[in-house]
């Protein structure tokens, strides 16, 4: 009988659904704090159950021996090394959709908080004051509300928006005109959402791109007496130009869930009148905490007992029966997808996945997932194999799929065609007998790849000296060339190159790279090779 560990805290119910699949369950809800205690006990348990306050670190994961999944109640896994635990070949699931509605509402509230001062008002008079002069609020109805980020919570807060009679705009990279429609919103370039909102609201995940989103260079490009929330990352929002910006004036006030260092027990926000605090609410509402805490339960009882797999972030939702056939395909998918996620910076419009011989008789369900979580994961690092259908379908992406019987050299190959406003673009690839991905066709150019950590991807005309000047810039900045493959559709005609690298290509050489005239395009690339 599996047994499951649950560190910190759970409702009864969802601990007797564990009891009820037929998992035997040890619940220690104060576990979780104690890093040495739990360390101790985790190598007796096959799932370990969880909220924000434990954890899982390598250390934590190396003495886990017997350890197969980590089930996150909430969609933030912040507290859980997936890298680690990928490589150790644990199953980390987490439950995304749970709470959108909560931490939608939080937003809205904290709006309406500091548009009226509530708090400042309701500790005043609580005090035995009557100061009805000194808190003169701003009205939320006719005022433009700015939402980064329209997937599953952005998308909420807009419709609340203007449901409140508010004009809306959305900014997403993979926001379409037609999703915006039904939203009822205005889709928007950053720039002008940060130009011309009253209200700004952040609901995008922390990635690269995002990080320090909203810093002094964008505040200053906003209207005087904005007002910014936050209940998405504390990262997102740079904490010391927003301190700057209140002082000043040039922000009205902010309402401010998340931040930079939590626990938050000490910050240069606190203390602010015009400054709303929180201590990370968005999902604390009795429902949205026994939804996950049930769903966590389902999900980790359906994995242990049946080999089900559902909203994992590092596995794809596939059957006991069909992962040793279909694991090297769905690592294909992913890899494709994550090329063409990284290369591409319009927002997607449509997506077609065509299933060459062996693979259309394949679970193409979990094919097709994989090759959006790839595409989808550069903008939305938690993205997973059952949430990237959902995100794409959020954001108006067309998705159509092809299969046919086997047409060419390959018993079977999966290709990906991604089409934008300006361009089409695809990518094809394969599985050869040692089960890794490779790249077989690169913008209709045949070529016959394998697919690296690092790699810098460049596409110019086909003309002498395009391999020596990589070499010489790469040579001149110390960035080691590994290996090296190109391809060209005829002489003199359209040609790529793909060069695989130790590390990251520094962004300083990519710049000198993208500035030569004989390159038209360069960009780095990252895939996760492992597993």
């Amino acid at each position: 009988m599996p047994r499951v560990l649950v560190s910190d805290k759970l409702s009864p119910t969802a601990v007797q659904i564990f009891k009820d699949r037929g998992v035997e369950v040890d619940y220690l809800p104060d576990l979780g704090k104690d890093k040495d205690a739990l360390l101790a006990k985790i190598a007796d348990y096959d799932g370990l159950a969880i909220r924000s306050a434990t954890k899982v670190t390598e250390k934590l994961l190396a003495a886990a021996t017997k350890l197969k999944v980590v089930g996150r109640a909430g969609i933030g896994v912040d507290n859980v090394d997936i890298p680690a635990a990928s490589r150790r070949g644990i199953i980390v699931m987490n439950t995304p959709f749970g709470n959108s509605i909560t931490t939608a509402e939080h937003a809205i509230a904290l709006m309406f908080a500091v548009a009226r001062q509530l708090p400042e008002a309701n500790a005043s008079t609580h005090a035995g004051k009557w100061e009805k002069n000194r808190f003169m609020g701003v009205e939320i109805t006719g005022k433009t509300l700015g939402v980064i980020g329209c997937g599953n919570i952005g998308s909420i807060v807009a419709t609340r928006g203007v449901g409140l009679k508010m004009h809306v705009l959305g900014y997403d990279p993979f926001l379409s005109e037609d999703r915006a429609s039904q939203l009822g919103i205005e889709k928007v370039e950053l720039e002008d959402l940060f130009a011309r909102s009253d209200f700004i609201t952040l609901h995008t995940p922390m990635t690269d791109k995002t990080r320090g989103i909203v810093n002094a260079e964008a505040i200053a490009k906003m209207k005087d007496g904005v007002y910014i929330i936050n209940c998405a990352r504390g990262g997102l929002v740079v904490e010391a130009d927003l301190v700057a910006a209140l002082k000043n004036g040039k922000v009205a006030g902010a309402g401010i869930d998340v931040f930079e260092t939590e626990p938050a027990t000490e910050n240069a926000l606190f203390g602010m009148e015009n400054v709303v605090c929180t201590p990370h609410l968005g999902a604390s509402t009795t429902e949205a905490q026994e939804n996950v805490a049930l769903q966590i339960a389902e999900q980790m009882s359906d994995y242990l007992m049946k080999g089900a797999v559902s909203n994992a972030i590092n596995m794809p939702s596939i059957t006991a029966e069909e992962a040793p056939r279909l694991k090297p395909f769905v690592k294909l998918a992913e890899v494709l997808g994550a090329f063409v996620g990284q290369v591409t910076e319009d927002p997607i419009k449509e997506v077609e996945i065509l299933f060459d011989g062996s693979t259309a008789a394949m679970n193409t369900r979990a094919l097709i997932s994989a090759t959006l979580a790839g595409l989808i994961r550069p903008q939305v690092a938690d993205v997973n194999m059952v949430s990237a259908p959902i995100m794409a379908k959020e954001r108006g992406v067309i998705l159509s799929e092809v299969k046919r019987d086997k047409s060419g050299v390959f018993d079977g190959y999966i290709k990906l065609t991604v089409t934008t406003e300006n361009m089409t673009r695809s990518i094809a690839g394969t599985c050869f007998s040692d089960g890794k991905p490779r790249f077989i066709q690169i913008k209709g150019i045949n070529l016959d790849a394998e697919v690296g950590q690092h790699m810098l991807y460049t596409t110019n005309p086909d003309a002498p000296g395009i391999i020596g000047l990589l070499g010489t810039i790469c040579g001149s900045n110390g960035v080691n060339i590994a290996n090296f493959q190109l391809g060209r559709n005829k002489p003199g005609g359209d040609a790529i190159a793909l060069l695989y690298l130790d590390a990251p290509f520094p962004e300083g050489v990519l710049e000198e790279l993208r500035a030569n005239e004989k390159i038209d395009s360069a960009k780095r690339l990252q895939f996760d090779v492992a597993g």
